[in-house]
């Protein structure tokens, strides 16, 4: 039982409606280098109002490099948030306009020092839309040449590849925790 009546009741409210919520004011608490923060106040019913603080994000791309002998090309990196290095495939926030396709391009010789003849794209995905606005672009890269990374002066990146059969496996053994990553491979792997 929900608080104030049955799970069927407020199920009931939103039957045959689109459930949008009205923004009757913004505030911008942060702006940074990649992304603000802002708090929204809506209104939820025609007496109840409430606040989402939101992370607008440009965007991102993620890649899953491929070599012709089918191993994965991914990146290890320390990530302050977690405080850990993760495995994850080569990714990248788009700059204000860019194209995901040309991001997809930067990114993936930035990080891993290759380029792509083929880029297929895979699936979009909203990877925390309950907090930001951030939607990623997963594509496939083939026929990959190796150039020379040149990552961005804050990144520490190593470059390794592995089986499709191994990332399965440091996926279910909860070494690959990364969200794009983990959803891109079992999209591609499947």
């Amino acid at each position: 039982m929900l608080c104030g009546g049955s799970l069927a009741n407020s199920r009931a409210n939103y039957k045959g409606t689109d459930m949008k919520e009205k923004t009757l004011k913004k505030k911008k608490i942060y702006a940074g280098k990649v992304f603000t923060l802002e708090s929204h106040t809506i209104s939820i019913s025609k007496t109840k109002t409430s606040v989402r603080d939101i992370i607008k994000h440009p965007g991102a791309v993620a890649i899953i490099p491929i070599l012709p002998d089918g191993k994965i090309v991914m990146v290890k990196q320390y990530r302050k948030a977690v405080e850990k290095n993760l495995y994850e495939i080569p990714a990248g926030t788009r700059e204000p306009g860019e194209r995901p396709l040309s991001c997809v391009k930067r990114e993936l010789l930035e990080e891993t020092g290759y380029v792509a003849k083929k880029i297929s794209p895979l699936l979009r995905m909203y990877p925390a839309p309950g907090y930001t606005s951030e939607e990623i672009h997963i594509y496939a890269a083939h026929q990959l040449t190796l150039k020379e990374a040149c990552p961005e002066e804050d990144e520490s990146i190593e470059v390794e590849a592995f089986t499709p059969t191994k990332l399965k496996k440091m996926i279910k053994d909860g070494k690959i925790k990364d969200g794009k990553t983990v959803v891109g491979l079992l999209y591609l792997l499947k």
